[in-house]
């Protein structure tokens, strides 16, 4: 037991680093079809991702993977929104 009472208090900060992989899992999941919810939430996990890696706490692993997937997610929204609106044109729609 007296060993527990040597032992330096460990780092929080895990959170940032799950939030991140969460958002970049959703937002690659919706990327192909929901632009509109996986761009947003690509962005939110790029800045917790960025912001989880900078503080350095231990969840730093899930923190580079939630960042990985966010610039994944953007990316295919991006060309998602593109093929989108290439077609729109094509079709005479335009708005």
């Amino acid at each position: 037991m007296s060993q527990m009472n040597n032992m330096p208090p460990q780092k929080g900060g895990v959170g940032l680093g799950v939030a991140s992989m969460v958002l970049g899992i959703l937002s690659i999941l919706f990327s192909c079809c929901f632009y509109y919810i996986a761009f947003p939430c690509g962005l939110v996990g790029l800045i917790l991702g960025a912001v989880a890696i900078k503080k350095g706490n231990n969840g730093k692993g899930m923190a580079v993977a939630g960042l990985v997937l966010s610039i994944i997610s953007l990316a295919l929204a991006v060309v998602t929104i593109a093929i989108g609106g290439a077609l729109l044109t094509e079709l005479g729609l335009d708005f």
